[in-house]
Formats: C-alpha cells, structure tokens, sequence
C-alpha cells in the first residue's frame, strides 16, 4: 500500500501496465474490500482530477462536488456509490487493457457461465492459477492478441492479485464474476441470499425429486421462484429467465447436477 500523502504514481500515464493499474487499485482501496468507496472515492477522484488537470481539488467545494456527480453518473454503472474494479477499468487507459478484452470474450452472464464450466477442468468450483492461465491464453487469442508466456504469466498474476479475495491462490465463480460489467453481474443478484450446505441439500433434494443427483430448466424455474418469495425479493420474469439461463449454461446437456448449483448459490469468497 502507498504511503499516505505521498501522490499515486501513474495516474499521469497516457497507458498503464496491469501491474501499474493494481498497484494505483491497491493504493486507494485501502481497506482490501474490493470497493473504493467514502473517504478512499473522495482521494481517487481528487488525485485524478489533479494528475489529469495539473491543479489541485478540493473534494468539499461546491463545482468540485458537481464535478464528482458527474464523474459517479458516467462510471459507477450500478449507482451504488462506489467504484469497483471492473469500473476502475473503464476510466484509467490500461496497456492493452486486458479486462476489456475479457469484456469481449465473454459479453454476458450465460458466456461467462459456459467459459467458467470449461475451465474449472476439475469441477471443484475454483479455477487455480494453471486453469486462469489457459482461461487467458484463450481469452486473448479471442480479442486477436498473442502474448508471450512471460507476459501471460504477468496477467495471470495481476488477475489472481486483483480478485483473489482470501488470498488462496485461486478463484471462486463470484471472485471472478467481478471481471464481468455490473449489468451482467447476475451473481451479484444473489447477495443476501447464499444459502448455508443445510438449507442447500433441503431445496435441492425438494426439487430433485427422483433423487438422482440433478435438475433440469424447468425445476430450476420454479426453485429460482420459491428462493427469491422466501428471500422477499422481487424479481420479474425476465430478470429470471436470465437467471435460468446463465446458470444452464453450467449444466450438462440440460441436466444441473447438485455441485454446480451449489457453487452458485452457496459459495462466497471468505473476505
């Protein structure tokens, strides 16, 4: 973490390397929450305006503060208050800028389910390092750029620092969903409504009626439905459709085994 006090570096940059772009993420999320929020927004946006514009800002004054709810409505899709990742992304120019790319490779929730199912080789519900490695090369070769295995690894190491969130050296579905634009994130969708193994197994073996192992579109329709009345949460059919679908994506041949819904509606990162 930076000094406090002392400006960011590369903030003047006309392209940032992945590296250089954590290292000025790692500066202002000072907390490690995944978020630059309150104070830490406050310093972003005025280090930024200053490295950009030569002149120094006062976050309390009054056009400064006009200026910031201007800057919030172009780059915080989600208008939740706070910049994220994915938002940090859009507004510092990155060399090749490598989680656009990833924008490309997998434009929705259902491409990002699919490309999940294929690389979580061993099914254990995270990609390890070897796994992101290929999940890149691929991603990459997709966005028409070749990249040497020095600066492949240079990638995956930034990736793995940036949403690694408990620091196992590996990535659950909702660490990596966050390389996904807000809009898309349908897994954010589910916050406040993980589910613990107990009330899983119920709700599974309710839907699962024959008991063997899986369910299909159809009863994930109707277990999507009943989790959400339960949770008091509103959500309109084609909100859930999509639903549905990004999470068909990680089924076999239409059938949605126990261990996979299970990575979606029970597993969060540790912070």
């Amino acid at each position: 973490m930076a000094n406090k006090g002392q400006p960011t570096p590369y903030l003047h940059l006309a392209e940032l390397t992945a590296s250089q772009f954590l290292d000025i993420w790692k500066h202002f999320d000072t907390d490690g929450n995944g978020y630059i929020e309150g104070k830490e927004l406050e310093n972003f946006f005025k280090e930024l305006e200053t490295a950009r514009r030569g002149a120094g800002v006062d976050p309390k004054n009054v056009a400064s503060k006009e200026k910031m709810k201007e800057f919030m409505a172009k780059f915080d899709k989600n208008a939740d208050g706070r910049i994220e990742m994915s938002e940090l992304a859009q507004i510092l120019p990155t060399e090749e800028n490598f989680l656009l790319c990833f924008r490309q490779f997998v434009g929705s929730s259902s491409e990002f389910m699919a490309a999940w199912r294929k690389y979580d080789t061993d099914r254990s519900g995270y990609i390890e390092a070897n796994e992101l490695k290929g999940f890149l090369s691929d991603l990459l070769k997709k966005a028409n750029r070749y990249y040497d295995d020095k600066k492949l690894h240079e990638y995956t190491q930034t990736i793995l620092k940036m949403f690694d969130l408990n620091g196992d050296g590996k990535l659950g579905l909702s660490e990596m969903a966050r390389l996904l634009p807000v809009q898309e994130n349908f897994l954010l969708k589910f916050q406040g409504i993980k589910l613990t193994s107990e009330q899983f197994n119920a709700i599974f073996t309710y839907y699962d009626k024959d008991g063997n192992g899986y369910i299909d579109e159809l009863e994930l329709e109707a277990l999507l439905k009943d989790l959400y009345e339960k949770n008091n949460k509103e959500v309109d059919t084609e909100n859930l459709k999509g639903y549905k679908d990004s999470i068909m994506a990680l089924s076999d041949g239409g059938k949605l085994y126990r261990t996979e819904l299970e990575i979606v509606l029970c597993r969060e990162p540790m912070l």
